[in-house]
């Protein structure tokens, strides 16, 4: 009945009265309340049954529907021209508190009729009464399929007093309300021993009208971290306590990733909402087929996606809003970008201004909410960043992630694998080991029972879901030997009841309202690192070139001249146009004003862009010849060692020195983006800045096109070499979208109803999705001998063209799970993954290619 609507539910109740009480029961409604934060204000009673089904109907007979038209004329639409900006903002105000008004008396409606009603089934004897509540503690409420006891005991804190664990199918509640649930299952003989641990939480009796625990907890955090991230484990392990993380796969869809965000939240308000995602000062590359820009906001399916995500998140009145870790506030495309999000969400919309050049150290620059202002007040010195991940930790992933990336690439694929089943693994050794450990027995007891909650619970924290465990457990031990009481100990309970929440949003006080000449920092930033990029280059030529050279002259070549001038000649060509650029940045920066340009230096330095083209068609070729000399030359090869990675490099190699200037070209549009940005457009400078900028961006196409065709050129080699006995892979325009391991099942009788069918499993198998076609491979797992590690094999099965490829998923029985059929011109196969998870992000994938796969043949 779980898959039936609220309407056949209802429809179903009226059949007869046994169909009424199934139809009634607390489990198929508390979930559908919760989804959509509506909370009972009481605690039903053990007896008592539909309070969830009625307090659905009363909430849903009291929404207010409002039609397109009708929405419009009240809330406006994102197309209107707004009249200017302090309008917008009281309008904007006005909304908000009438929605405010509206939430409000609906909240006193609801609880005035929960009090004053009486519910059905709920008298009971006393001295039932008094039973009960010596066995359970509080009455129930329904919300899971086992009941749910009401937090009676106040919450300790590891770290946080909004510390989080993750349940397992996603959700996630306080580290109090996990341990009712792990309480909550008397049904479960395997749970017989951490039930008995935790039944003395809910020693003393809720209130009748006590909230639900959920309803009461606090505010959280919510940070959505993409995987194409560099480094992004580094991220993860410097997160605080008190902050959701929700690590999405790039490759999936919109629906996918808010499905994803909902198993998260599980019914909780964000306190603020951040984005980390690959992007840049005008969009960001939220998903592998969707980017979010101001052209691409008003399309339905991110007003919706929008909409929707920001509605977990509180209002701005009380903290709220969204942190987006790009530094979209450093040019006028991205800026309107933040400002109509904020339109759409009601939300304030915080950005990096991306004045601070490197690897991701636009992070730790000011953050501005869109505001075109050259207030001080207007700017946070990276606050929102902080608030989400530990300083320390996020300060070295912004100067190295392009560094650990490469490390951690291959970490994972050698060992992505292994780990979840290594973590449930160990678990259970643990379980069986404990007993041989020299510990008390008392320890043995209470460490046995905590692993054994923790591994059927699958705990995203469990150090922290560990350490609450055994704390409860040693009061409970330590009240039943004294005198017969329960003494619980509160310790700092006033103190956290009484102090701030310690991740609260912490913005910068208020300062005196002055002038920044923020032209003049975007220049002065632009000088510096100028002069950095200066400083590499040079270290080319000293530490390299002229060592090399004067080897050569002296009859003791180390490198041939067509090798030297190959590696290193288009170097010297950048590095006299830049040290003429960086002069002339100097002379203007030296007679600075508020009239003073650059825009022309700029114009110039475009002008000569053709010695930047000449370098990078030599790149390749440049390093692909350091490689060959380093392993046919032994003198090169010791070169390099006793060169590379010193003080003179700046800590880098020949080859990290070379991708310098692809660097610098994306340094230059963003600080030019910045500089337009804060220079009005009837400044005489406005009209340069903004040719040259047209002219970088243009160039850093041509180079983000190299590098995705030199990428998949790399990747399309690796998936050959992987497949044995494949045909030729490498087509005009064939990418590689993702892989999928599953396994092939087969049917022994086809006449049998689907819901009857068993399957056997015949192999395993991998799919490579391509944009055109999907390539099946049998894959063999080989485990090396004498260690725990494996690798895979891939032999090539079949390949089907997606234009010609249809798919159906299998429902769940008791037979098969997570199964689904692809059927081709010729023949089928019927494959299951080990979670519905893999399955849909598989499909959805699947389904989007091969939309664009007919698109492209019609």
């Amino acid at each position: 009945m779980s898959f039936l609507s609220p309407r056949d539910l209802c429809s179903a109740a009226q059949v007869s009265w046994h169909w009424k009480v199934l139809a009634e029961q607390d489990c198929l409604w508390a979930g559908r309340c919760t989804r959509r934060g509506w909370f009972l204000p009481y605690t039903p009673g053990e007896r008592e049954f539909g309070a969830w089904k009625n307090h659905y109907v009363s909430c849903v007979s009291t929404l207010d529907w409002l039609t397109p038209r009708e929405a419009a004329e009240w809330y406006g639409t994102l197309n209107q021209q707004s009249s200017g900006l302090t309008e917008e903002e009281e309008e904007r105000r006005k909304e908000r508190r009438i929605r405010q008004m509206i939430r409000e008396k609906l909240q006193e409606e609801k609880r005035t009729s929960m009090r004053t009603r009486r519910a059905w089934g709920s008298y009971t004897k006393p001295g039932e009464a008094r039973g009960r509540c010596s066995q359970t503690g509080t009455p129930t409420s329904g919300i899971t399929f086992s009941s749910w006891p009401s937090l009676s005991w106040p919450l300790r804190t590891v770290e946080s007093p909004s510390l989080c664990l993750s349940l397992d199918q996603g959700q996630s509640v306080t580290a109090a309300q996990s341990l009712e649930r792990v309480h909550t299952r008397p049904n479960s003989e395997r749970l017989n021993k951490a039930s008995g641990a935790l039944s003395a939480f809910t020693y003393r009796h809720a209130p009748r009208n006590t909230a639900s625990p959920i309803h009461r907890s606090n505010p959280v955090f919510l940070l959505l971290v993409s995987n194409r991230i560099p480094a992004y484990e580094l991220v993860l392990s410097g997160v605080k306590a008190g902050v959701i993380v929700v690590l999405y796969d790039h490759r999936g869809t919109l629906s996918a990733l808010l499905a994803q965000v909902e198993r998260a939240v599980f019914g909780q308000r964000a306190q603020r909402l951040g984005l980390l995602a690959p992007g840049g000062t005008e969009e960001i590359h939220l998903l592998h087929s969707c980017s979010l820009s101001e052209r691409t906001l008003p399309t339905p399916d991110h007003r919706e996606f929008w909409e929707k995500l920001c509605g977990w998140v509180a209002p701005t009145e009380e903290g709220g809003g969204v942190d987006i870790f790009s530094p979209l506030a450093a040019s006028a495309s991205g800026v309107a970008l933040i400002q109509t999000l904020s339109a759409l969400t009601g939300l304030k919309v915080w950005a990096p201004t991306g004045l601070a050049t490197g690897s991701f150290q636009n992070i730790m620059s000011e953050w501005s909410d869109g505001s075109v202002c050259t207030e001080l007040s207007n700017q946070q010195l990276a606050a929102p960043a902080h608030q989400y991940v530990c300083e320390s930790i996020l300060q070295g992933w912004c100067r190295q992630a392009q560094w650990m990336e490469e490390a951690l690439v291959e970490l994972r694929g050698r060992l992505g694998p292994q780990l979840q089943q290594v973590s449930l693994v160990a678990r259970g050794r643990a379980l069986v080991c404990l007993e041989d450990l020299c510990v008390s027995k008392d320890l043995g007891v209470a460490l046995t029972e905590g692993l054994t909650a923790l591994t059927i619970e699958e705990e995203a924290r469990p150090l922290e879901f560990l350490a609450i465990f055994l704390t409860r457990w040693s009061e409970q031990k330590e009240g039943g030997e004294s005198s017969g009481e329960k003494k619980w100990r509160n310790i700092g309970v006033d103190h956290f009841s009484s102090a701030p929440h310690s991740s609260q949003i912490c913005m910068m006080p208020e300062q005196p309202q002055m002038m920044l000449d923020w032209r003049g920092v975007a220049a002065r930033e632009l000088h510096h690192s100028e002069c950095l990029y200066l400083s590499r280059l040079n270290a080319v030529l000293k530490v390299y070139q002229e060592p090399l050279t004067a080897s050569l002259n002296s009859n003791r070549a180390i490198l041939s001249y067509a090798d030297i001038q190959i590696i290193l000649s288009p170097v010297t060509q950048i590095l006299e146009l830049n040290r003429v650029f960086q002069a002339d940045l100097q002379a203007r920066l030296q007679q600075w004003g508020a009239e003073q340009c650059i825009g022309d230096v700029c114009v110039k330095l475009c002008s000569n862009l053709r010695v930047y083209t000449n370098y990078f068609n030599n790149y390749t070729t440049a390093l692909s010849t350091i490689d060959k000399c380093r392993e046919t030359k032994p003198g090169f090869r010791a070169f390099l060692k006793t060169a590379d990675k010193t003080l003179a490099t700046h800590m880098l190699s020949l080859q990290e020195l070379l991708l310098c200037p692809v660097w610098r070209i994306q340094e230059y549009v963003t600080l030019l983006q910045a500089l337009t940005l804060h220079t009005p457009p009837a400044h005489p400078d406005h009209t340069h800045l903004s040719s040259a900028l047209n002219t970088l961006q243009q160039y850093r196409g041509f180079i983000h096109k190299l590098k995705s065709n030199s990428e998949r050129d790399k990747l399309m080699e690796e998936t050959q070499q992987m497949i044995q006995g494949c045909p030729n892979l490498s087509e005009s325009n064939r990418q590689l979208i993702m892989t999928q391991d599953a396994a092939l099942l087969r049917s022994p009788d086809q006449h049998i109803p689907d819901s009857l069918r068993t399957y056997e499993h015949v192999s395993d198998v991998g799919m490579f999705l391509f944009n055109d076609a999907l390539v099946l491979t049998q894959r063999r797992v080989l485990h090396t001998p004498f260690t725990l590690a494996h690798r895979s094999t891939h032999t090539f099965l079949a390949s089907v063209a997606l234009a010609s490829l249809t798919f159906r998923e299998i429902t769940h029985t008791p037979y098969v799970c997570h199964a689904f059929v692809l059927e081709g011109p010729c023949r089928s196969w019927v494959c299951a993954t080990k979670r519905g998870e893999e399955r849909s992000h598989f499909l959805s994938v699947l389904s989007s290619a091969i939309k664009t796969a007919l698109k492209g043949h019609q």
